[in-house]
Formats: structure tokens, C-alpha cells, sequence
């Protein structure tokens, strides 16, 4: 899109997680972004940040305390020509479901639903029920304003907002999404749908999905959750608390969309560009399923290493990372064989793609290893269940 003209740019967030104490990480970051993506605009030829979209769990726990947090630091970075739609889930509702929007109300002006318009583009923000789920009047609602988008133009993008994933979309969204608006979305293949909840990174290709619709993950300005259970050290890496990513997006006059991942932490765009020429058209998706088809396998680099040192408490694995030339590496299988060639242990351990520039090395830990000689095998994996060939070493 080399001709690509912004009329309209917005940022998108989730989860910043803001504590009572003033001091906390979250609102640091939360500094930086809008600074960031007023930077940004500034530097542009169409110089305007027209919105700022927070779609829940800006507030950790719900208190009244953290939410004027939140609001003193978004508001004192806020120009008169943007504005600011948070809406509320399941950690603000940690105060009371009624308590928690009642707030939103008073904070912020906003309702728990929101339909405006802003340049032209219809925007639809939807607050969770019950935790994190949608029931009425939340889906009478949003049929209602996606009907009324839809009539205004049906070839042009809508841009949604919820909390929780819709399930089965974006990583992330089998763990930590909701159905329920689903069949209420699918009739409207404009709509791009934005969402939170996971803390899944933003860089993570399958962050963007397209099937019937356009969803994306926002991230979170707090810590990093991945959806999968198999690795070593559970769900959450032990480098979590370096996360801090949202989104900037954009559109033109012809309804094509621009998202820029960015990276609070660096202050940089993340090197994944996600470009959506026809929102209107499912013929035309590109970030679907189908992604898996040609994904090319990782390989490791002809100088890449491994060892294998034994200590007092198992066995210590030290792997060169691999490369993947178009996704990158999700993560890695690292498997143990006896002399028999029986698998005695099979570990995984992500590959830290998450973070804006991945260690180079990575250090697996196995504990408890009898003695004896034994085969190893550390096998790459991208993020489309892609394995490449593995690196091979010895333990004696």
C-alpha cells in the first residue's frame, strides 16, 4: 500500500493493569505509549491520534484509585483532538459488576457501550458481563449499532472492541475468549475486532486472524501470559514483566487499514506490519488458517551450537536459537533417548519471540537425570506447528 493516506489513526490497548501505588511499572509505560504514539503522529503527514481505545483490565483490581491513576496519566497526555473509550471486564469488576461501570461513567464519561463516529468510521466498544462474557442488553446492542455502521456504508471498516477474545480467533482466544458474539460478528466481514485479556504478544503472528471477520490482540502493558500449557515453566515465562506493547492503527479514505504493532519497552515498531486491503471482502483475507500451508520450516544456521552439562541436579541444555525466514520460531522440543532409543524426557521451552529483540542462546534446565549415556535432540517449531530439523548432541 505505497499509496496509503491516513484520514483517521487510532491506538488500541488492553490490560494495562495499573496498581493503587503511583509508582507502579504500568503506569510508567502507559506514560510512554501516548507519548510514543503522539510522536509518531507528529511526524506524519496526517499529524492526528483522533482515538485512544482501552478495552478492558486498565484498572487491576477495580478501585476507584486505580482507575484515577489511570485517567490522571492517559488524560494528562491527551489532546484535545483525541479521544478516550476504556471500557470495563473482569478486573475492574473485581469491585462490583455495577460498581465498576458506574465508575467508567463518572471517570470518564463513557458508557459501558458505546457506538460514535469518528472521520467518517464507526466505532463500537462493547463492556463484558459476568467476568468476562456477553449476554443481553451487550449483544442487542451491538447488533444494533453493527446494523446501523453496515447501512452507512457496507464497504467500509468497522472497528469493534471487546475485552475477551472471540473464541477461536486470535492466539490466545481458546483459553481466554467468549462465543457469544460471534454469530453477531460473522454477518459483518468489515468489522475489525479488537481484544485483550490473554496478554499474548502483539509480534505473535497469529495475533491477526481473518475468516469471517478481522480480529487482533492488543497485548498488554503489564506482563506476558502465552496460551499453551506444554512448556516447562507453565504458561507465563520467566521474563513476563518485560511486556509493554499496543497497537496504532490507521485507515484512508478508500477503507484500507494499517496496524503497527509497537513496543513500548524499545520505543519501536515491531518488524510485522499488518496491511487489510479490502476489510469487506473475506476473498481477499490474507492472515487466515491458511497461513500454515506454506509456512516455511526453521532451520538452524550452519555455526549454530549445543551443550550439555551435568551438575549436581540434572542435566544443563545450551542451544544457538534457529531461524525462520518468514514468521520466525515459536519454540522448541528438546527430547532425551536412552541407549535403547527410548525418549526418557521431552521437554518445551519457548523461543522468547515475545520480546523485541529474542536472546541469542537459549538454556533449557532438566533436573533429576540418571547416569548414562543418552541421545539429544533439540527440534524448532514455528508458530504453524512447522518443525525443522533438530540440532543434535550427546550426554555421556
Amino acid at each position: 500500500m505505497n499509496d496509503f493516506r491516513p484520514v483517521l489513526r487510532f491506538v488500541a490497548m488492553s490490560d494495562v493493569h495499573v496498581k493503587p501505588e503511583k509508582d507502579c511499572p504500568e503506569l510508567e509505560r502507559l506514560d510512554k505509549a501516548m507519548k510514543y504514539a503522539y510522536a509518531y503522529a507528529d511526524s506524519q503527514p496526517y499529524d492526528r491520534l483522533d482515538a485512544v481505545y482501552i478495552v478492558g483490565d486498565f484498572a487491576n483490581a477495580g478501585q476507584i484509585a486505580e482507575m484515577e491513576n489511570f485517567k490522571e496519566v492517559l488524560y494528562k497526555n491527551l489532546r484535545v483532538c483525541t479521544q478516550a473509550v476504556p471500557s470495563v471486564a473482569s478486573h475492574e469488576f473485581r469491585v462490583g459488576e455495577q460498581q465498576a461501570k458506574q465508575q467508567l461513567r463518572d471517570l470518564f464519561g463513557v458508557e459501558p457501550e458505546d457506538h460514535r463516529v469518528i472521520n467518517g468510521f464507526h466505532f463500537i466498544s462493547v463492556s463484558s458481563t459476568n467476568g468476562c462474557n456477553f449476554e443481553e442488553p451487550q449483544l442487542s446492542f451491538a447488533r444494533k449499532a453493527l446494523a446501523e455502521a453496515a447501512a452507512d456504508d457496507p464497504r467500509r471498516p468497522i472497528f469493534f472492541f471487546q475485552h475477551p477474545h472471540i473464541s477461536d480467533t486470535v492466539y490466545g482466544s481458546i483459553n481466554w475468549g467468549d462465543d457469544a458474539l460471534y454469530p453477531v460478528l460473522m454477518n459483518y466481514p468489515q468489522v475489525i475486532d479488537f481484544s485483550g485479556h490473554s496478554h499474548a504478544p502483539v509480534n505473535d503472528p497469529r495475533s491477526v486472524h481473518q475468516r469471517y471477520f478481522t480480529s487482533h490482540g492488543c497485548g498488554s502493558l503489564s506482563y506476558f501470559e502465552l496460551d499453551e500449557f506444554d512448556k516447562y515453566y507453565g504458561t507465563v515465562p520467566p521474563d513476563c514483566d518485560a511486556c509493554a506493547q499496543f497497537l496504532i492503527v490507521e485507515a484512508d479514505e478508500a477503507g484500507r487499514v494499517r496496524i503497527l504493532p509497537f513496543d513500548v519497552l524499545t520505543g519501536q515498531f515491531f518488524p510485522c506490519e499488518r496491511e487489510i486491503e479490502a476489510p469487506w471482502e473475506p476473498e481477499r483475507f490474507i492472515y487466515t488458517d491458511r497461513r500454515a500451508l506454506d509456512a516455511p520450516k526453521p532451520y538452524f544456521p550452519a555455526d549454530a551450537r549445543v551443550t550439555a552439562l551435568r551438575g549436581e541436579n540434572g542435566l544443563t541444555v545450551t542451544f544457538t536459537q534457529a531461524k525462520e525466514d518468514r514468521d520466525g520460531v515459536d519454540y522448541y522440543i528438546v527430547r532425551l533417548r536412552d541407549e535403547r532409543g527410548v525418549i526418557v524426557r521431552q521437554m518445551s521451552l519457548w523461543s522468547g519471540y515475545y520480546l523485541f529483540t529474542a536472546p541469542e542462546t537459549l538454556k533449557l534446565e532438566i533436573p533429576d537425570l540418571p547416569a548414562g549415556r543418552y541421545d539429544g535432540a533439540v527440534t524448532p517449531v514455528g508458530f504453524w506447528d512447522n518443525a525443522g530439523e533438530p540440532l543434535r548432541f550427546t550426554v555421556e
